[in-house]
This record gives structure tokens, sequence and C-alpha cells, in this order.
């Protein structure tokens, strides 16, 4: 199933994708959809008063769903003075809604293609503007990000694991990733969406600070590429 938002976790890494499901479903309320749909489609921010009388309703009831669609981040609140007024007796500003800046994505199983995009656009231009070539400066910059991916809190591999999309699963002393969040380039552009992944987790293996754990490529049909082994016994496709 897929949402036609766009998420963006690149800019708050410490944010999981928890909180975009809960905005997603806020919007499935017929009367919050219809209130978000009004106020995104205004060039000027939306007062309470203006939201019900668009759409013919009770100001408590606009007043409440315009509040929680706030809450999820799909609506930003600014106060302005409409009446132009300012000074003493110029009255309190009204509380007005617009559409948020932030973007926000649902796709199950998880994916985050607009990572990669990313990821591949920088190490496009940084190649073209230093020379290095593009696939190092790729893995460059997916390790930096896995580094970053880490909170400062963070010391449980499974919990960043399952955070963005990974569904770690224990095997032996090993973590197999059951779910890639890049599956389609995966599929299309296999050599550079996996190195791209593998430099990824080694990144925020070492963000972790978890020396015992190795990122390795170990393709195996329905699973991620990438695989977490005891850094002590490496497979044979991770020495390459």
């Amino acid at each position: 199933m897929a949402v036609g938002f766009t998420l963006v976790f690149v800019d708050h890494p410490e944010e999981g994708p928890g909180r975009d499901v809960s905005a997603v479903a806020a919007l499935d309320e017929p009367t919050r959809r219809r209130l978000y749909d009004h106020v995104v489609r205004q060039r000027e921010p939306v007062s309470r008063d203006e939201a019900a009388a668009a759409l013919g309703l009770a100001r408590q009831t606009a007043a409440f769903h315009l509040d929680r669609l706030a809450d999820e981040s799909l609506l930003d609140v600014v106060y302005e003075r409409r009446s132009g007024r300012t000074g003493p007796g110029a009255g309190r500003p009204a509380k007005l809604y617009k559409r948020s800046a932030k973007q926000i994505a649902v796709s199950l199983p998880e994916r985050h293609y607009e990572l990669a995009g990313r990821l591949l656009a920088q190490a496009v231009e940084e190649s073209e503007a230093t020379g290095e070539p593009v696939r190092a400066v790729l893995h460059r910059k997916a390790h930096d990000l896995g580094a970053q991916l880490a909170g400062p809190r963070d010391t449980d591999v499974f919990g960043l694991l399952e955070r963005y999309g990974f569904e770690p699963r224990p095997k032996g002393d090993a973590i197999v990733l059951g779910n890639c969040p890049f599956h389609a380039l995966a599929r299309a552009h296999t050599e550079t969406v996996c190195g791209m992944n593998l430099h990824l987790l080694r990144g925020a293996l070492e963000g972790l600070g978890r020396s015992g754990l190795r990122a390795c490529l170990v393709p195996s049909p329905g699973h991620c590429c990438v695989r977490l082994e005891p850094s002590s016994d490496p497979p044979a496709a991770a020495r390459s």
C-alpha cells in the first residue's frame, strides 16, 4: 500500500516513520480530510471561522479538527492581525492554518527511495566537482549518513534497524534483514544500490559503536542483500 506523500527522514534522522503513520491515519476521518483539502487549496492562511463557514461546520468542530491536523504536522499554525491595526487595542492575533512545510509518506513494506535519490544526486554532483569516482563518493556519503542515523541515545541495533524499515531478525549470531527500503532500485541497479546500502549500514554500526558486528553483502531470496555478521568471522562474500 502506498500513500501519496513523500518522506524526508534525511533532514530529521532522529525521527522514525511512526509519526508519519499517525499523520496519514488522521486524514482517514472525513471531516478532517475535507478541512485539510480546503486549507491547502487556499492561497492565504485560513481561520477557524473561515473554514467552518466554507464547509458548513460548527466553529468548535472546525477548531477541533484543524488543531488535530496541526498536532500531526499536517498543517502549520500562524498568528496574524487581520484588521491591520497594531499596538494597544488592536486585539489578539487570529489563529490561522496553512499547509505544512513537512513532507510525509507511508508505504508498506517500508521504502525510502528519496534517501537513495539524495545520496545518488550528491555523489554525482561531488564527483563532477572533484573528479573522484561517483561510486567512491556514494559509498562515503552513505557511510556518513548511516553514522548520523544513530541518535545520541541509540545503543540497540535492532531498534535502529526497525525504525528505518529493515525488519531485522536474529539468525544464530547474525542478523538478517527482512526488508530492503530500496527494493525496486536494488532490483534494477543491484551493484550500485546494494553497495550504497552496505556502506549505509556499516556507518550505522559505527555510529552505534557496535564493533562486534559487521555489515556484509550476502544476497538471499526474500531478504535485503546486506546481513549483519559477527565481526570476528565475516562470511567470504564480505571480504571482496
